[in-house]
């Protein structure tokens, strides 16, 4: 398919932090496609499947991890910049790290982690994510990082759009690797962004109906869900509630996908450039306005109905106890850590405690229940939410 003027050109990357010497190259590759295969070949990436989604530690495996959410995430951004003649390299490259920098127990131990570092900085996940692809994966020999394409790491930092206020993590890559935080990112990455949002606004209601800590008739008290639910009885008359609603979740993603590709392409419309994209001083990519409502109140209702569910709540509360605990033994004692960690935690604040918030950011969240158990001799009790 050709591309739009306004996609992103691998041949016309601003580059990687760090020069390369390509002999022995793998493969005619462009530059993004590097980039998506980096993230995919990284430790971080393996991990996101022992990572919670919405469902910590469950014991089904039904449920979805942060690893099968970014690989649905992809998917849906290929779709869209596929549609949109967007570089669908990059689009995936971006879908597919934009989880990276999770600790483990999702929000609930960034929660908690951020709680620790307060004196130290702080902790963000989305600005861990561009820590970890530039500076804490480390499988080159010449430097530190993924070394991934400017283009990659922009959008990465841009996740939710412009930076008005990088923390720490984020303002030492802007200036070693300067991203215009100010600016608007590629449509890729916004891009990307919706397709994140596609992803576990949907899907979420999937794992909860499955869980039973969502109730199907609160979900059709949502006018436009509802709406599409009863055209769909009307459509199969024999089908049972429990394939109805799968079937719903399925064709409100379809739904969501094609009004973003309608809405996007008539923003983007008479655009010449990526430049021109960066520059617009708004997103061009992204819901309708009638979508972009619908999408608040269905996610006003998620965090109701099920990322606030009182299980949910209990188990998160204990979760954030077990990355706390973490925290406080290893900055007690430093000979709790493995001797890898050990051998290179440095002497003076504040890097001696992010050095330390890297190592719990990494763990995924039995590794996270293990290490708890060694440090305490017991293992905590109450960490699943299905």
């Amino acid at each position: 398919m050709k591309k739009a003027p306004y996609a992103s050109d691998p041949e016309a990357s601003r580059g990687r932090e760090f020069r390369e010497n390509r002999q022995g190259s793998r493969g005619p590759r462009s530059e993004f496609q590097r980039d998506r295969d980096r993230i995919i070949h990284s430790i971080a990436f393996r991990r996101l499947r022992s990572k919670t989604q919405v469902f910590i530690a469950p014991d089904g495996d039904h449920y979805r991890t942060r690893l099968t959410h970014t690989l649905e995430v992809a998917q849906i951004g290929r779709v869209i910049a596929r549609a949109l003649g967007l570089d669908e390299d990059l689009t995936e490259a971006l879908c597919l790290g934009h989880d990276l920098g999770h600790p483990p127990f999702g929000h609930a131990g960034e929660l908690a982690l951020a709680a620790a570092m307060e004196p130290f900085g702080g902790f963000d996940h989305n600005a861990h994510t561009i820590r970890t692809v530039t500076r804490l994966e480390r499988p080159y020999i010449g430097h530190d990082g993924l070394n991934l394409c400017w283009e990659t790491v922009d959008g990465l930092a841009k996740h939710n759009g412009p930076v008005a206020e990088p923390n720490w993590a984020l303002a030492e890559i802007d200036a070693a690797f300067p991203l215009e935080l100010d600016a608007y990112p590629s449509l890729e990455a916004q891009v990307a962004a919706v397709a994140d949002d596609i992803a576990y606004d949907n899907h979420d209601i999937d794992d909860g109906l499955r869980a039973g800590k969502l109730d199907a008739d609160r979900l059709l008290s949502l006018d436009f869900v509802a709406d599409l639910f009863r055209e769909l009885e009307r459509r199969h008359p024999l089908a049972s509630r429990a394939k109805l609603l799968r079937e719903l979740v399925r064709t409100q993603i379809g739904q969501m996908v094609n009004d973003v590709i309608e809405h996007t392409s008539a923003q983007a419309a008479g655009l010449g450039s990526v430049a021109e994209v960066r520059s617009a001083g708004r997103a061009l990519g992204g819901f309708s306005p009638e979508w972009r409502e619908r999408e608040r109140r269905l996610k006003t209702f998620m965090y109701q109905e099920l990322y606030h569910h009182p299980d949910q709540a209990q188990t998160a509360q204990r979760a954030g106890e077990v990355v706390a605990r973490l925290f406080a033994a290893y900055s007690d004692d430093h000979r709790m850590l493995p001797t890898e960690w050990r051998d290179v935690l440095p002497v003076a604040e504040p890097e001696r405690s992010r050095c330390i918030a890297d190592f719990i950011a990494g763990m995924t969240d039995r590794y996270a229940i293990d290490r708890y158990a060694q440090i305490t001799g017991e293992r905590p009790r109450g960490l699943t939410n299905v």
